[in-house]
C-alpha cells in the first residue's frame, strides 16, 4: 500500500514538473486545470508537453491518445495506464 501512495506521489509531481517545463506556473497547476482554458496551450505548448512527457516517462503517445487530454487529470489517469501496462 504504501508503495503506491510513493508511486502517485512520484507520478504527480513527474507530471508537474512536465508542466513547469512547458512554461506553466506553479500557482496555475491543479488537477482540474483544463489544457486550453486554464493553461492557454497552444500548438507549440503542446508540442513541448509531449516531448517531455515521453521523455521522462519514458512512454510513446499517439495523437488518438492526446485528443483525450482535455485537462491535467487526464493525463494522470493516461499515464497510470500506460505505466501499469508497461509494468505487464
Amino acid at each position: 500500500m504504501e508503495t503506491e501512495t510513493v508511486t502517485e506521489k512520484s507520478l504527480r509531481r513527474n507530471l508537474y514538473r512536465v508542466l513547469r517545463k512547458t512554461g506553466v506556473t506553479r500557482d496555475n497547476i491543479c488537477l482540474t486545470a483544463s489544457f486550453y482554458e486554464d493553461l492557454n496551450f497552444d500548438n507549440i505548448d503542446w508540442t513541448i508537453f509531449i516531448h517531455y512527457l515521453e521523455r521522462v516517462f519514458n512512454i510513446r503517445i499517439n495523437d488518438e491518445e492526446l485528443n483525450s487530454f482535455s485537462n491535467v487529470n487526464d493525463t494522470l489517469l493516461y499515464l497510470r495506464g500506460e505505466l501499469v501496462y508497461s509494468r505487464n
